[in-house]
């Protein structure tokens, strides 16, 4: 069974979101985390220097590491500011 954590800059830009992209990306989390294999909801990313994996939560992006069965959130944002 897969979990997630949030890393610290992770925390801080996932609390300057409005509470509404807030309550869709913990859903949207949550229900990835909850399938058998959260992956295939990922895509692997090209350039590994912000993290391996993304989500795409409507216009969001969700990038993280997996360890073991634990998905460790680096970084999220606005699809336009993410990848700077």
């Amino acid at each position: 069974m897969f979990t997630y954590v949030f890393k610290r800059q992770a925390l801080k830009d996932f609390q300057k979101l409005p509470k509404d992209i807030q309550k869709r990306i913990i859903k949207k989390l949550d229900f990835f985390i909850s399938s058998d294999n959260p992956l295939s909801f990922a895509e692997s990313l090209v350039n590994f220097e912000i993290g391996e994996y993304r989500f795409r939560i409507g216009d969001y992006r969700v990038i993280f590491d997996v360890e073991d069965e634990k998905i460790i959130i680096l970084t999220l944002g606005h699809r336009r500011e993410i990848y700077k």
